[in-house]
């Protein structure tokens, strides 16, 4: 029998709402339980500082803890380039600095403020020397993917009907169609977050972790135990039943 398997999508900055999962988790699991985070650590929610500071010293201290790289994790070591970078794959007047990306969010958790006569200069050299170099470090060397016997970790999704090895960097980390829409069997179960649902949702062929933390709703974990999906609820397991596309 195989160990049961935990397993965390985007935090976005909610480290009150990640104290409380990640309780849950040792709860069920001990305090050696294994946990994937599906990344997107940082941005719109109000502590990425303390998010990413909890993860670095947890992981130092021991713990069985595999944390993969989301869109808006890079987005954020982008900025902090000697020159900044900006993604691609946002539409045309967007950054990452806009409060619908939520980098302004990230930023003044390390106490940086940003108002109307801001200036990205200003910004860039003030979040240089405001975030840790640690903390840069460790989002930087963050993987893009975990594999297990029955499972793969990626942030976004793949490309349906390309090998994992020749997927692109931007498609697992920013994938939507026509990977969200593609129904057929897999040789492994895809586990991802990205795409922001009402609560954790299991499909066919894939599992979404993105209950939507980003925009006020639940952090909620999952337990993959003897390849049945279980959310931890206040109340422990409450298994997951597969949902129609």
């Amino acid at each position: 029998m195989t160990q049961p398997l935990y397993a965390l999508g985007d935090i976005h900055g909610q480290f009150d709402m990640l104290q409380k999962a990640l309780a849950r988790i040792e709860r069920d699991g001990g305090r050696d339980a294994a946990v994937v985070f599906t990344g997107d650590l940082t941005d719109r929610g109000p502590n990425s500082r303390q998010v990413v500071e909890h993860l670095i010293t947890q992981i130092a201290e021991g713990k069985n803890w595999t944390v993969i790289k989301g869109n808006h994790d890079r987005m954020f070591g982008w900025f902090l380039q000697d020159h900044p970078k900006f993604d691609i794959e946002l539409p045309v007047g967007l950054d990452w600095l806009n409060p619908r990306l939520g980098g302004d969010k990230t930023l003044a958790s390390y106490g940086v403020k940003i108002d109307e006569t801001s200036r990205y200069y200003q910004v860039h050299a003030a979040a240089r020397t405001a975030v840790p170099a640690e903390h840069l470090a460790f989002l930087n060397a963050l993987p893009l993917q975990y594999e297990t016997d029955d499972y793969i970790f990626v942030h976004a999704g793949i490309r349906p009907d390309v090998a994992l090895a020749a997927q692109t960097e931007r498609d697992l980390l920013w994938i939507r169609e026509p990977f969200l829409s593609h129904s057929a069997p897999r040789e492994k179960m895809i586990i991802h977050g990205h795409t922001a649902l009402e609560a954790p949702q299991l499909y066919s062929n894939r599992l979404n972790l993105d209950g939507g933390a980003g925009y006020g709703r639940p952090l909620t974990p999952v337990v993959i135990d003897n390849k049945q999906v279980f959310c931890l609820g206040a109340h422990g397991r409450v298994l997951l039943e597969q949902s129609a596309l």
